[in-house]
């Protein structure tokens, strides 16, 4: 019998850590494996010098998302972990954008350069519309590494202000919480438009699009078991949808290219990056 009970009790002791043991590790991805999916992305821009076939609106909606989730967190408390994630994908993005403006800016000798605003001495004594360069087909596409950075913190600014205003209201906090996870569920809306646009996935990392969709799973999932706040896991949901879209993509766009490329004939490497210049063009 104290055989028995002691090996039940050794049992329970092993479940016991186990279970702390997968739940610390599905801690630890829920705050680092939103950027995890970013890598391959990182290094292929690295490698190629080129930023062709990312979109870095992808970026702006997932700095606009977590900037909001932040701020939804000082209205309504949720896991710290979830917390954690925000401010980590932040850093993540901030060095995308720092990647493909350096990236840009050495591809783009002597074209016009656009800024979200000027900072020299001789535009202090302009309007402050004047110093601001707000044309829309330019917006996020600006030249210097420091104009997003002034951007975001005026978002943020703007952003808590508000919040800060409304925050006895709980309809208007948990709409900010919605709005900051349907943004976020938007990721791979630039994307899809962008292949679409296109019609052609070619640049775009098939493995971070791999990732998104098992992150999103996965993160879905962890929001029904813990219980987070609604928006978490509907707009978890509508995020796993737009994955398996782009991943259509790939397939159509990828077969197309297959049928309308003659099987006879095998272009060289130098004709093909041709063929890729004319269709950035």
């Amino acid at each position: 019998m104290d055989q028995t009970a002691a090996a039940a009790a050794a049992m329970d002791g092993g479940l016991h850590v186990m279970v702390w043991l997968v739940s610390r590790i599905a801690t630890v991805a829920i705050v680092v494996g939103g950027v995890v999916p970013f890598l391959p992305q990182y290094t292929r821009i690295r490698r190629s010098q080129s930023a062709e076939g990312f979109s870095t609106h992808v970026c702006l909606v997932l700095l606009l998302a977590n900037i909001l989730r932040i701020i939804f967190w000082f209205g309504h408390e949720f896991e710290f972990p979830l917390l954690m994630q925000s401010v980590v994908m932040i850093f993540a993005m901030i060095l995308m954008i720092h990647l493909c403006t350096t990236v840009h800016a050495s591809s783009d000798i002597g074209t016009r350069r656009h800024h979200f605003s000027e900072n020299n001495l001789e535009s202090l004594a302009l309007p402050w519309r004047a110093r601001l360069d707000l044309q829309l087909r330019y917006f996020w596409c600006w030249s210097r590494f420091v104009d997003y950075i002034q951007c975001i913190c005026v978002f943020s600014l703007l952003a808590t202000i508000i919040a800060f205003l409304l925050r006895s209201s709980p309809i208007c906090i948990e709409a900010i919480g919605f709005l900051a996870l349907f943004t976020e569920a938007m990721l791979g809306a630039p994307q899809l438009y962008h292949n679409y646009h296109k019609h052609s996935t070619d640049g775009m990392s098939v493995p971070m699009v791999l990732m998104w969709t098992s992150g999103d799973t996965f993160k879905t999932a962890y929001f029904l078991v813990r219980s987070a706040p609604m928006q978490f896991s509907v707009c978890g949901a509508l995020q796993m949808c737009v994955d398996v879209a782009i991943l259509v993509q790939v397939c159509y766009y990828g077969l197309s290219a297959h049928h309308s490329t003659p099987h006879n004939v095998v272009p060289s490497s130098r004709s093909s990056i041709t063929e890729d210049s004319t269709k950035a063009l």
